[in-house]
């Protein structure tokens, strides 16, 4: 036997392991790399959506794809929506939405505050978060998805003017089953284009966008024509707070 070709005791074995230590080291730096370009691609999308001609979908729009579903979402530019549903909405979503850089730091403060103490904590999303989380995130109350909002919120408003942001947040936000955006909204509940949408039907879509499978704006209940009525009174006074979307 030639003394080149013998083996020591438990090479094998030991040169076995250490190929299946490099099998698990290669996975693992595959995954990591997948989930690296996961987490980057929201912001890579966020570039590409400042061009004017993409409509971008948001997640909901994608599952109901997926389910074969469909949806109803005809893109109009922000010039072609009421500005009595840009009152409206902001006036009762986040009426802070022109000063604040994506997140209103002091609404989000309160939260956590209410959250450590115990209490039911009440939303504090911005409109820029929202429009994030409708576009990269998915619908739930949890911390996770909140803590996943921020950073993305304040790209977003670093990336995106407050009109563009205002612009595809009226497009993708749900206004009941398979109803996305202001145009196939006012469709449905008014048979109006989202243009012509008055002072009372834009305060009625605001209203329900916190529920929108509940809350029909175009059959409200005494309680959502109650919050209509407070909302459309706000936005009367609105246009020092709505400045910004004219930039």
């Amino acid at each position: 036997m030639d003394p080149l070709d013998a083996t020591v005791p438990g090479q094998d074995e030991h040169l076995d392991q250490e190929g299946e230590k490099g099998d698990r080291r290669l996975v693992l730096h595959r995954i990591a790399k997948a989930l690296l370009a996961v987490a980057l691609l929201p912001f890579a999308l966020m570039a590409l959506y400042l061009l004017p001609f993409i409509h971008p979908p948001s997640t909901l729009m994608l599952a109901d794809l997926v389910v074969f579903r469909g949806y109803d979402r005809q893109w109009v530019p922000l010039e072609r929506i009421s500005p009595n549903l840009i009152r409206a909405v902001m006036m009762s979503e986040d009426g802070q939405f022109c000063s604040h850089s994506g997140v209103d730091w002091v609404q989000m403060r309160s939260v956590i505050d209410d959250a450590l103490d115990g209490e039911e904590t009440r939303g504090a999303s911005t409109i820029t978060m929202q429009t994030v989380k409708n576009l990269f995130l998915w619908n739930s109350r949890s911390f996770i998805r909140k803590g996943m909002e921020i950073p993305l919120a304040l790209t977003a408003d670093k990336v995106w003017s407050k009109r563009r942001t205002m612009e595809i947040y009226l497009n993708i936000a749900e206004w009941g089953p398979g109803i996305y955006g202001a145009e196939a909204a006012a469709l449905h509940h008014f048979k109006i284009p989202a243009a012509r949408l008055s002072a009372r039907q834009a305060a009625l879509l605001a209203v329900s966008l916190p529920n929108p499978i509940d809350r029909n704006a175009g059959k409200p209940g005494p309680g959502l024509r109650r919050l209509a009525a407070m909302v459309e009174r706000r936005a009367r006074g609105a246009d020092p707070y709505i400045s910004c979307i004219d930039k």
